[in-house]
């Protein structure tokens, strides 16, 4: 016997897999209506959303986006958006880029209306920020195929279980961006806000959360993009999108098939950071102004 043996046969066997079954199990008998519901909700999303963004013709969408580029980066963006997404409109898989850009926003919304208010929560609250931190550090180094196993038991297989694996992955930039945003404020300007009599609530809303919003802009880019990752990943689960055409050309070995994909989502991935990018450029612009003006 060697020492390896010695040392597993001393350390006793942790069924943590075990015990996780027993919750999924329990969770799934018991809280079905309400995984029921989430379902109903998300669906009623995407589904409209992928109408929405299909209605039009594909050049109407491109040009959409071109001078959405133009307005907030420049002319050259805007043409090369419009280059872009035009090379994008010439393959066969433009249902499949406005399937995946519809599963990115809404995942990217919902993530954002968790992980802000939570930010805000743990950036206010130390012992709330003590017990988020390992949970947060968690879900950032579990891998992403992770999150696909608990959400095909909760919400079986297609878009939804894709959206809500992409959700929980997607999470903590915006939760620990939010709360960076917050805690970097100069704590003069906030009891200046508080010597005028302001509220705590006031204080938060009309001083924090304006002077934190070039972070967490950094945050809504960060979260999108993670997004953008997850919901090709999700095309194993019958998400649909371009990650269904990615492992479709996977497991067919289809080379040219998997290079489009690939580079549609890459053409994706570009258009929406450097779009969200701007956002966030603007707001540190405007507060840069601001800082100026009040100078």
């Amino acid at each position: 016997m060697n020492a390896a043996d010695g040392i597993d046969s001393i350390l006793p066997y942790v069924k943590i897999g075990s015990a996780f079954e027993i919750v999924v199990d329990w969770t799934t008998e018991y809280l079905g209506a309400l995984f029921d519901g989430i379902s109903t909700f998300v669906e009623s999303l995407v589904d409209p959303l992928v109408d929405v963004l299909l209605a039009p013709p594909a050049i109407v969408v491109v040009l959409i986006f071109a001078a959405l580029g133009w307005w907030l980066r420049g002319w050259k963006f805007g043409i090369g958006t419009a280059i872009g997404l035009g090379i994008v409109a010439g393959m066969p898989y433009w249902e499949e880029t406005m399937s995946t850009l519809a599963l990115v926003l809404v995942a990217s919304a919902l993530s954002l209306a968790i992980a802000v208010p939570l930010g805000i929560l743990i950036a206010e609250n130390q012992r709330a920020a003590a017990l988020t931190r390992p949970v947060l550090d968690l879900m950032q180094t579990l891998p992403a195929f992770v999150y696909l196993i608990p959400a095909i038991f909760y919400f079986g297989i297609g878009a939804v279980p894709g959206v809500i694996a992409t959700v929980v992955f997607s999470m903590p930039p915006g939760v620990r961006l939010t709360q960076l945003g917050l805690r970097q404020i100069d704590r003069e300007v906030i009891e200046a806000g508080e010597a005028f009599g302001a509220s705590p609530w006031a204080v938060l809303l009309r001083t924090k959360l304006p002077l934190a919003l070039p972070t967490i802009m950094q945050g809504v880019n960060q979260v999108i993009m993670l997004a953008l990752s997850m919901v090709v990943i999700a095309g194993m689960v019958g998400a649909g999108g371009l990650g269904e055409v990615i492992n479709t050309a996977l497991a067919r070995l289809q080379v040219g098939q998997g290079f489009e994909g690939g580079m549609a989502v890459v053409i994706l991935a570009v258009v929406l950071d450097r779009l969200t990018d701007s956002i966030g450029a603007r707001t540190r612009s405007a507060k840069a102004q601001r800082a100026l003006q009040e100078a």
